[in-house]
């Protein structure tokens, strides 16, 4: 059997070339949204692929996933290679968080996703949090930590449809553990946040180096450029190796090492340690927790926009919502509109306004009852009766979830909940009163956009792979010697039936999380890939980066830098749950009678320099047999291309 090297034609020592090619940035003016999609300027320009394409949020870890399909990987062995690679390096994720994917295989044409969220520990309790003074449980520390995802989603991707073994994948991480030039983002993020890291001891060790006993110090974090070592990780990292390497020696199949190394994270020494740590620092992780989570393959949902199939994981994240309004925005005229005009914008506010509430409402763990009615929320017929409540004229500020379960031949077993809720949270703005008192390191704004990074990663052979990986970010608890940062996701639950019976927190559930890459095929083939940074922020983003695609003929680049607005109507997914209907955020050159007509239709309109959100994306060019990748001029993403 031909090595991976050669089967696809690829050497080690010719990956400097689409290095060199690809990296070359043209600085070029913006344009406004005065000019025609097909004539937009970029600040970054579209890369082009023939054999595969690389993107992710830091450049170094873009460079990961290059290394890897210079080795002969394919793009799922890439994506892994760069999910490692971010979260060593903490792009607002570390190894303890979680990983959710959407991977194409040419050899089936299905999409499939990966479900690699962490669960509630045991103990994890509405009365535990609610005995603790909580409205919601905590935004950051030990109890705020679900079990970690990302190693299971990481082995269980690369062991099911990689080809390289997990040596070669993580190298470039065990490299950078040893020590990489820390980028300024995140030294700096350190040094905002060490009054928490202080709390926990290893957090303290690890991420302050120059902290003094007597706190003389001008700066206890990282400097910009200085090199960061993570001894502990690597240690962690290579014993996975050297799990997989006894493995194979041993007689192991590739994916019977991987699990090996799968099983001695979740249930041997680093799952001992890890646990033994979390429950000194006040966390409630045991070891049965850790052996009995597993990593999902699952069907995604899908919706057909106007013959595209677009697919997203269910409704364990908030990608479900990105498809119900397309479905609602469907039954409107959009191109004819124009693109970010005051009836677009009004469209776009009202169908999400719709998606949202629903989501705020019936998404929770398909894995725990009760059964979320999906099927009905995802009905083109739903759909038109949402659409039919619609006020072109004025935004409607007491938009409620909708009663899906009459499209899905059901009966609501919460019509009771439903009659009662509202879109902003009993008693949200009395987080000091007493009884419920809960500190918070992000404000809502923050809290609203903040969070994550994504990857694209595509191949010549077909293979197509869209992650959008999370939790663990600074200020994270280090989890003892296994210098593995914990998840903060268990803020996602709530602890109100009210607000959403599918979401209270459980041992063993998963919150509700707002991650979600996406993916659409045309004609059965894939068209686009395409994922973001941000919390609720993310279906916003995508789906206006998807109409900019398909609605208004942007190419891939113009697509994730194009002006986009965000809403603040949903209720946050973080913190104190907020929601502020209305409040509508624009890019400053929409035009000045544009943001006029939007307020006499009742919203609260700002202005912000940018709103596109760090987007990445693939698109597909069926035509010339060829890729486009797009990455976002907001942050750090970056691609590579060959």
């Amino acid at each position: 059997m031909p090595s991976p090297l050669s089967r696809r034609g690829f050497s080690p020592t010719r990956v400097l070339f689409p290095l060199l090619a690809t990296i070359a940035l043209g600085l070029v003016s913006q344009a406004t949204i005065t000019t025609p999609a097909w004539a937009q300027r970029t600040t970054k320009p579209v890369l082009h692929g023939k054999h595969w394409v690389a993107i992710t949020g830091k450049p170094l870890a873009a460079t990961a996933g290059a290394l890897t399909f210079g080795k002969g990987g394919n793009a799922v062995d890439a994506a892994c290679a760069m999910l490692a690679a971010t979260s060593t390096m903490w792009d607002t994720l570390g190894w303890g968080g979680e990983t959710q994917a959407l991977i194409y295989n040419p050899h089936t044409g299905e999409v499939k996703g990966i479900n690699a969220l962490g669960v509630a520990p045991t103990g994890a309790t509405v009365e535990f949090f609610k005995g603790r003074g909580m409205r919601y449980p905590p935004e950051f520390g030990p109890l705020a930590a679900v079990t970690p995802g990302t190693p299971g989603g990481l082995m269980v991707m690369l062991a099911e449809y990689g080809t390289l073994s997990l040596a070669e994948v993580l190298a470039p991480a065990i490299e950078m553990a040893g020590g990489y030039p820390i980028e300024a983002s995140q030294a700096n993020n350190m040094e905002r946040r060490k009054k928490l890291l202080m709390q926990w001891p290893y957090s303290r060790a690890l991420f302050l180096p120059h902290l003094k006993a007597d706190d003389s110090q001008e700066r206890a974090a990282p400097h910009a450029g200085e090199i960061f070592r993570q001894p502990d990780l690597q240690r962690t990292l290579r014993k996975l190796v050297a799990t997989e390497r006894q493995a194979l020696a041993a007689g192991k199949s590739r994916k019977g090492a991987i699990q090996a190394a799968y099983d001695r994270f979740y249930r041997g020494d680093i799952a001992r340690e890890l646990v033994r740590s979390v429950q000194e620092q006040g966390g409630l992780i045991t070891l049965e927790d850790l052996a009995g989570w597993q990593v999902y393959i699952e069907e995604p949902v899908s919706t057909n926009y106007r013959g595209v199939e677009v697919f997203k994981l269910t409704h364990w994240v908030q990608g479900p919502a990105m498809l119900e309004a397309l479905n609602i925005l469907e039954n409107f005229d959009l191109a004819t509109m124009g693109y970010n005009s005051a009836a677009y914008i009004h469209a776009l506010y009202q169908a999400m306004n719709l998606a949202f509430a629903d989501r705020d409402f019936y998404y929770g763990d398909p894995y725990f009852p009760p059964e979320e009615p999906i099927e009905g929320l995802l009905s083109k017929k739903y759909a038109r009766h949402r659409f039919a409540g619609i006020d072109t004229a004025r935004n409607n500020p007491d938009a409620k979830p909708g009663d899906p379960y009459p499209f899905q031949g059901g009966e609501n077993p919460f019509a009771d909940l439903l009659a009662q809720w509202t879109p902003i949270p009993p008693a949200a703005e009395a987080e000091g009163e007493e009884g419920f008192q809960q500190a918070l390191t992000l404000t809502h704004d923050e809290a609203f956009t903040a969070g994550t990074t994504s990857i694209q990663a595509a191949d010549a052979e077909g293979w197509v792979v869209s992650i959008t990986p999370s939790g663990g970010w600074i200020p994270a608890v280090i989890a003892g010697t296994t210098g593995i940062g914990l998840s903060q996701r268990m803020q996602s639950f709530v602890l109100d039936r009210a607000l959403n019976p599918y979401n209270l927190v459980e041992p063993g559930k998963r919150p509700r999380a707002t991650l979600t890459p996406g993916m659409a095929l045309k004609e059965g083939k894939p068209y686009l890939s395409f994922a973001v940074q941000g919390g609720d922020t993310q279906d916003q983003n995508l789906l206006q980066f998807f109409l900019n695609m398909f609605e208004f003929g942007m190419n891939v680049q113009q697509a994730v830098e194009a002006a986009n607005i965000t809403s603040y109507q949903m209720q946050s997914s973080f913190g104190a749950h907020k929601s502020e209907p209305g409040r509508l955020v624009v890019r400053d050159d929409v035009p000045q009678w544009v943001q006029a007509k939007l307020r006499q239709m009742g919203y609260r309109v700002e202005t912000r320099k940018r709103t596109s959100g760090p987007i990445t994306a693939i698109y597909f060019d069926r035509e010339h047999g060829s890729m486009w990748g797009g990455a976002s001029d907001f942050g750090e993403d970056y691609g590579i291309a060959w």
